[in-house]
């Protein structure tokens, strides 16, 4: 499968990237930066060079040509203001969407965050991202012509991934290792039983490929 990833440099991508291509599959992901490009080429990844701030519905469906399956895995980062959290974590998700659903790229996974909420209150930047992440993921649920899922995951963490996950439509809080929440997408996006699907994913005792299969099971 050909899988095109949004924020291709991002610390989880580039996990997913190197999975993806050791299996056999041919990642390919955006960045901003053309430097970046060895990073993902060493992953196993074709680097694309296109900046969702900035690029037309065109261009990004252009990227999108061909694919069999897109990731949304861009976000504005930490030390971001309150505008990135819009022009990024929510309007980067809808243009991306938008342009898979014109390139007739059905299968369709987005990184979210748990607790994100379009209601969410408050006035730090942390309360606008999970805003900003809450409206993405509507808008992405309106989109007839995907076969998304969306993935929130807890409290991330640089621990070496255990591979056991716990992965429901709400599992509580808690931590996950970023290398679990990269084995989970590689097996979302081969799983059209998670489509529709809005799940939570921390640590847990349920090996990867089971959990994602059970998530399918109880829909």
């Amino acid at each position: 499968m050909r899988i095109v990833i949004a924020g291709g440099h991002g610390q989880i991508a580039l996990r997913l990237e190197r999975l993806l291509s050791a299996r056999g599959d041919t990642p390919a992901g955006l960045i901003r930066d053309p430097a970046q490009a060895g990073d993902l080429r060493a992953a196993g990844a074709e680097p694309l060079v296109c900046d969702l701030e900035s690029a037309s519905p065109e261009e990004v469906r252009a990227v999108l040509d061909g694919a069999d399956g897109a990731v949304f895995a861009a976000g504005a980062g930490p030390g971001s203001g309150v505008e990135r959290k819009g022009t990024v974590d929510r309007g980067a998700a809808v243009l991306f969407a938008e342009a898979a659903e014109r390139a007739g790229v059905r299968r369709h996974v987005v990184i979210s965050s748990m607790g994100a909420d379009p209601g969410h209150r408050g006035d730090e930047v942390f309360d606008a991202y999970l805003r900003a992440k809450g409206e993405a993921d509507e808008a992405v649920r309106a989109r007839t012509g995907l076969d998304w899922t969306i993935l929130r995951p807890g409290r991330l963490i640089d621990d070496a991934g255990t591979g056991l996950v716990n992965l429901a439509p709400s599992t509580g809080r808690g931590a996950v290792p970023r290398d679990d929440v990269a084995a989970v997408i590689a097996e979302l996006l081969g799983s059209t039983a998670t489509a529709g699907l809005t799940l939570e994913l921390i640590s847990g005792t349920t090996p990867v490929q089971a959990a994602v299969t059970a998530a399918g099971e109880a829909a």
